[in-house]
């Protein structure tokens, strides 16, 4: 006993050796690359290069097709299926001699990147706008449009409707009707969180739209509840952004949800 405590109080009395430097991974790779040592990397590495120079964000939902040149979506298709491939393998899948998983890598890094998470990888749709000629500023609704999306904590799918409530002013931009599921599609197809993609469609809409009012409702099913965890199917998600005169205004609101037709099972 009294050796532990000698031993204790000795290790006490030795200096603490230094804490290891914590780097920020955005710091860690701000390091200058030759065109020659860019080439060289994967295109996953030079894509995720070029956002870290820029101090850009790349989360799940993040738009990041600036940073991808020509070519590059193809050599990084491949590439994702080179790692599901290892998933696959992870999984003790014999791929090989199971023809149903034989090309399953390859089918699903296409899914990935020219589908489902198409919206990471390509700007936004073109979309023609049109001057509030004749000054409409009567409440108009765009919906049901079915959006796609997945779900970022289990890439789940995510199925749903979107109603967008536009009033518009005499200095509005008009757009027309498919371009309204045109953005939402390219909103919805990255891995989302419903919340916070109806509030990314808003954005994109206002600044787009600039409108008095702007309301967005969206009503989705969420496979990371029907598919796994408590696998309930009954269970849908609706949320609402409301923005200008239909935050303001109750009546106007009340009219909006009014003709909003529910959910049919």
């Amino acid at each position: 006993m009294l050796f532990f405590f000698g031993y204790a109080a000795a290790c006490r009395a030795l200096p603490t050796p230094p804490m290891p430097r914590t780097v920020a991974p955005a710091a860690a790779t701000r390091i200058f690359r030759s065109e020659e040592e860019l080439a060289a990397l994967p295109a996953s590495e030079r894509i995720r290069y070029r956002l870290v120079q820029a101090e850009r964000r790349y989360h799940a939902n993040d738009n990041i097709s600036a940073f991808v040149h020509e070519g590059e979506l193809a050599e990084l298709k491949a590439e994702v299926a080179t790692k599901l491939q290892e998933v696959l393998q992870a999984l003790v899948i014999d791929t090989d001699s199971d023809h149903n998983t034989n090309e399953t890598a390859k089918r699903v890094a296409k899914m990935y990147i020219e589908e489902v998470f198409r919206g990471r990888y390509v700007p936004m749709p073109s979309v023609t706008e049109f001057p509030n000629v004749e000054r409409l500023n009567e409440l108009m609704i765009v919906g049901p449009i079915t959006v796609r999306s997945a779900c970022s904590h289990h890439m789940c799918p995510i199925f749903g409707k979107v109603w967008i409530g536009i009033l518009p002013n005499e200095h509005s931009n008009l757009i027309g009707l498919s371009k309204y599921a045109r953005i939402a599609d390219w909103i919805m197809s990255r891995p989302q969180i419903q919340e916070e993609a109806v509030t990314m469609l808003a954005n994109e809409l206002q600044e787009r739209v600039r409108p008095d009012g702007l309301a967005i409702v969206m009503e989705a099913d969420h496979f990371c509840m029907h598919w796994r965890g408590v696998k309930d199917n009954e269970s849908a998600m609706v949320n609402s952004v409301m923005r200008g005169a239909f935050l303001k205004d109750a009546n106007l609101r009340r009219e909006f949800l009014s003709l909003l037709p529910r959910k049919s099972n």
